[in-house]
C-alpha cells in the first residue's frame, strides 16, 4: 500500500461520495427544469438517498465475497451511466430513476475503504483508513459549494456531466493502478447477504459504534442542512456563493481524520474528546447566532466537523480489527446505522428550525450529541482495547 495509492483511494472516495450531495443546493434548478412541483423537489436528494441506503445493504458487502477492483471498476462505470443519465433525463420518473441509480453505484466508496485497509500493513492501517476516509469527508463537505459555483456559471447538467467523465475516468484507473484482492472467504450472493444478520447480532463492537455514530452523524448532518437558512437569514444576510464559501471553510474540520489515524493516544480519551467537541460545537454555534459573528459560528463548524470526523475514523480502526474475513460488512453495516442517523438529523432539522429558529436546531444537535456521549460512557473500557 503506497503512499500514492492511499491518496488516489482517499481522491476517489471523496468524488465518489460528491455524487450524493450534488443536488441538494441546487435542487430547486433541478425541479424547475423538470417541471416538478415544489413539494415533489425533495424526491430528488430522497430518491438518492434511498439508493444508497440499498447499495449498501445489496451491494457494499461484496466486497468480502468477490475480486475487489473489478467490483469497484463496476460499480464506477454504473454511475458514470446513471449521472449522465440523469443529466439528460427527459421528465421526472425517469430523473428519479437514475438518483436511484446514482445512490446505488456510488456506494462503491463504503468498497474501498475496507479494500485500502486489507492492503494496508497492520502497524500502518490506522493511518491508511484515516487518510482515506479524509478523502470521503473532503468530498461531502466541498460537493455542495462545488456544484453551487458549477451550476451559478454553466447550469446545474454541467456538474453532472463532469462528474460523470470522472466517475468514467476513475474506473479505469482502478483497473489500471489498484492492486487485485480476492477475499479468502468463497461466499455466494445469497450467503453473503444472510451473513449481515449474524454479524449484526454477534458483534459487540458494531453495535455499541453504531450507537455512538449515528446521533453524532444527526448532529452533523442537522448543523449542514439549518445552518445554510441561518446564513441567508437577515441576521448574516449571505447570498449562496457566500453559504458556499463557509461551507468550504467547514470542509478544513476533515484533517482531523489522517491527524486521528496516525494518533497513539489511547481510544477512549480520544473519542471522549471528539464527542465533546461535536457537543461543544452547538453552544458556541447558539452564542454566534446571539451576537451575530460569523467568526464563530465558522469554529463551531470547524469544532463539529472534527470531532464527527475523529470518532468515524477511530470507530472504523476497531472494527476493522474486529473481524479481518468481514471488513466488507461490517463496514457497511455500521456505514448504513450512520447513514440513518444523518437522514434522522437532516429529517428534524428543517423542523427545529422552522419551529425555534436556530436556537432550537441548536438545542436539538447537543441532544444528539448527548445520546452519542451517552452510549459511549456506558461501553465497557474493554471494548476499545481492540483498537
Amino acid at each position: 500500500m503506497t503512499r500514492g495509492l492511499t491518496l488516489f483511494l482517499a481522491a476517489a472516495c471523496g468524488l465518489i461520495v460528491a455524487n450524493l450531495y450534488f443536488a441538494q443546493p441546487v435542487a430547486a434548478d433541478i425541479g424547475a427544469d423538470l417541471g416538478m412541483s415544489p413539494a415533489a423537489i425533495g424526491l430528488i436528494v430522497t430518491f438518492t438517498q434511498l439508493g444508497y441506503g440499498l447499495g449498501l445493504v445489496l451491494v457494499a458487502p461484496l466486497g468480502d465475497a468477490f475480486e475487489n477492483r473489478r467490483l469497484i471498476a463496476c460499480c464506477l462505470a454504473g454511475a458514470a451511466l446513471a449521472l449522465a443519465g440523469f443529466a439528460f433525463a427527459p421528465g421526472v420518473a425517469a430523473a428519479l430513476a437514475f438518483c436511484l441509480l446514482i445512490g446505488v453505484a456510488c456506494v462503491c466508496a463504503q468498497i474501498i475503504v475496507p479494500f485500502a485497509a486489507h492492503m494496508a500493513a497492520e502497524e500502518a492501517r490506522g493511518q491508511v483508513v484515516g487518510d482515506v476516509m479524509s478523502g470521503l469527508m473532503v468530498g461531502i463537505m466541498l460537493s455542495r459549494p462545488a456544484s453551487s459555483f458549477m451550476a451559478h456559471w454553466l447550469g446545474w447538467r454541467s456538474t453532472f456531466l463532469a462528474s460523470s467523465a470522472l466517475m468514467a475516468a476513475l474506473a479505469l484507473l482502478v483497473l489500471r493502478f489498484a492492486p487485485s484482492r480476492r477475499p479468502a472467504a468463497a461466499l455466494g450472493y445469497v450467503a453473503t447477504l444472510r451473513s449481515l444478520v449474524g454479524l449484526a447480532r454477534n458483534v459487540p463492537a458494531l453495535r455499541r459504534r453504531s450507537a455512538v455514530q449515528a446521533p453524532l452523524f444527526a448532529a452533523f448532518s442537522l448543523f449542514w442542512t439549518a445552518v445554510p437558512l441561518l446564513l441567508t437569514s437577515p441576521a448574516f444576510g449571505l447570498t449562496q456563493q457566500g453559504v458556499a464559501l463557509f461551507a468550504l471553510f467547514g470542509a478544513g474540520g476533515a484533517v482531523a481524520a489522517p491527524i486521528v489515524g496516525r494518533s497513539r493516544a489511547p481510544l477512549r480519551l480520544t473519542m471522549g474528546a471528539a464527542i465533546l467537541s461535536v457537543a461543544l460545537s452547538f453552544a458556541l454555534a447558539a452564542l454566534a447566532a446571539q451576537i451575530r459573528s460569523l467568526a464563530l459560528l465558522a469554529i463551531a463548524a470547524l469544532a463539529l466537523d472534527m470531532g464527527a470526523s475523529a470518532n468515524l475514523i477511530l470507530s472504523q480502526r476497531l472494527l476493522f480489527a474486529a473481524a479481518a474475513d468481514a471488513r466488507s460488512r461490517l463496514n457497511a453495516l455500521f456505514i448504513a446505522a450512520f447513514f440513518v442517523g444523518g437522514a434522522l438529523g437532516s429529517a428534524l432539522s428543517a423542523a427545529a428550525y422552522e419551529r425555534g429558529g436556530w436556537p432550537l436546531a441548536c438545542a436539538a444537535g447537543a441532544a444528539f450529541a448527548a445520546l452519542a456521549l451517552a452510549a459511549f460512557l456506558r461501553e465497557p473500557a474493554a471494548g476499545l482495547e481492540a483498537g
